[in-house]
């Protein structure tokens, strides 16, 4: 109650002089009919005058003594007000950073409210009681906690089996020794291709031997390039065509520049030929980095794959003149469809089919609804899964949920209108890789849903797929290793590509 009173003090205070004010008015406007001297109704007029002036400004007075400091009990709308501009708006400096000043209760609560100058933190203790510091020190501790759902550290081995949610798996080694297994695909006789980043390319049969296959292209191994996605032409049983993404590189001067390039080759037991680049990401560039690289087909027979930014951000994802940051769609020869969105847009590469990304790893066609879903990497935090459509701009580097790797904020924007919201992102970053639907009735619970390798967390993700929404997901098989590839082969079954050290493992339901 007395809080309340003291509240409304302003409010009486300023209403009383408002009131003295008006009768003060009227007091001038009587005094004035009733002076005869003109000396005396000049010297009333100007007091009446002044009154008039105050009294027209006392409700302006009520107003700013009533006036309290734009801040709120609510700790999330306080950490944006005040935190977000440096630290993120999701939090995410606060997920995995290493802690200068310490990241308990107390010292957070310290760091608020009395700040580390030198280092650039202001203390808050003008604008916030100790009750609000306490609280948003709690809000901030939510966002700490949330990257100790990926601690498996009490295992390092990776597991013979896990349980789910919904069934148990038992994990089967078939394939080992193969360096950096990039990307998996399926033969119809059941032998399997696996692409090692390091450049060689092999063919496991089914009887479980390991044959190289010659002919493959000259990679540039260096950084995050290599020898990346193999896939099968639509019509492989006619014609063997495969193909493959890679780190292309050329000479300029005395520098090396790379980029991503697809080759279409025929595939004969372990020997490819009639080797053809039907496609060239530009410019090339001096970075090791952010190659993208994947590939899916679709019904219609059209090739879509993705191409990361490069490291540029500030110049690729939102220029349509260039190949980068973007996903394409050519058709299987190389060739450019009529109906892609900027075919008629002056200076436009015409293969571009969205636009907007960073690094896209993962790229899948949902079997029951033909829509294409990719996952690319974020910076620090924002992580990202997008429903992908023809002509979106999905805002790299516009808008993100992620911050600068050194902990600094490169735009404080999650979201602007024409630029499309993510359908599920990652703080902390995951390093999503490789993509793959689950069909058939060996997973029946996972049916429709989508499955995700974590490069950095080392383990598998399920996305619950309803519509065009991802309403949960599912962290599995913790500690089996850097998951590049996740993969549905013709047999049913699950298989997945991990490294350091590469192997190969089979997903078999109990």
């Amino acid at each position: 109650m007395q809080n309340s009173f003291n509240k409304q003090m302003p409010v009486i205070i300023s209403t009383l002089i408002f009131l003295f004010l008006l009768a003060a008015c009227e007091c001038a406007v009587f005094l004035l009919f009733l002076t005869p001297s003109v000396v005396a109704k000049t010297n009333t007029i100007r007091m009446l005058k002044s009154f008039v002036f105050f009294a027209a400004f006392a409700p302006l007075l009520i107003f700013c003594v009533n006036i309290e400091p734009s801040k709120s009990a609510d700790p999330e709308a306080n950490y944006k007000t005040l935190c977000s501009g440096c630290h993120g708006e999701q939090m995410q400096a606060f997920v995995d950073r290493r802690w200068k000043y310490g990241n308990g209760k107390e010292d957070l609560f310290t760091s608020i409210k009395v700040g580390y100058t030198d280092g650039g933190m202001p203390g808050f203790a003008a604008a916030l009681s100790d009750a609000e510091i306490t609280a948003l020190a709690d809000y901030i501790l939510t966002g700490i906690e949330n990257v100790k759902r990926y601690d498996f550290a009490k295992n390092k081995e990776t597991p013979s089996s896990f349980k789910t949610k919904a069934m148990d798996i038992r994990v089967e080694l078939v394939a080992e020794n193969v360096g950096v297994p990039w990307s998996l695909a399926f033969l119809p006789d059941g032998d399997m291709l696996i692409t090692d980043r390091g450049g060689k390319f092999y063919r496991r049969t089914k009887n479980g031997d390991l044959l190289t296959i010659a002919g493959a292209p000259e990679v540039l191994a260096e950084g995050q390039g290599g020898l990346m996605e193999v896939i099968l032409h639509p019509d492989y049983n006619k014609n063997k065509v495969i193909y493959l993404s890679y780190s292309a590189f050329k000479q300029e001067g005395n520098r090396t520049l790379a980029t991503t390039a697809i080759m279409r080759a025929k595939l004969d037991v372990n020997q490819l030929s009639d080797q053809k680049v039907i496609f060239e990401a530009l410019p090339y560039s001096r970075t090791r980095h952010h190659y993208g690289g994947k590939m899916v087909f679709d019904k219609e027979g059209y090739l879509f794959f993705s191409i990361g930014e490069r490291g540029n951000e500030k110049e690729n994802p939102q220029n349509l003149g260039n190949h980068l940051g973007k996903i394409h769609r050519i058709k299987d020869d190389g060739s450019i469809p009529n109906d892609n969105p900027f075919v008629k847009t002056a200076g436009a590469m015409p293969s571009i089919w969205s636009y907007g990304h960073r690094n896209p790893q993962g790229l899948a066609i949902d079997p029951k609804t033909g829509a294409i879903w990719s996952n690319e990497h974020g910076p620090r935090g924002g992580d990202e899964v997008n429903l992908v459509e023809k002509g979106k701009n999905y805002g790299w580097p516009v808008i993100s949920y992620g911050i600068n790797y050194n902990g600094t904020t490169f735009t404080n924007k999650t979201a602007q209108e024409g630029m499309e919201q993510p359908k599920l992102y990652w703080v902390p970053s995951i390093a999503p890789s490789g993509m793959a639907f689950v069909q058939g009735n060996r997973y029946k619970a996972w049916e429709g849903d989508a499955l995700v390798g974590s490069l950095r967390f080392n383990y598998l993700n399920r996305c619950n797929i309803e519509g065009s929404t991802i309403p949960d997901e599912e962290i599995m098989l913790e500690n089996v290793g850097r998951m590049r590839d996740v993969r549905m082969a013709p047999d049913g079954y699950i298989y997945i590509a991990v490294e350091n050290p590469g192997r190969v493992y089979k997903l078999i339901p109990n």
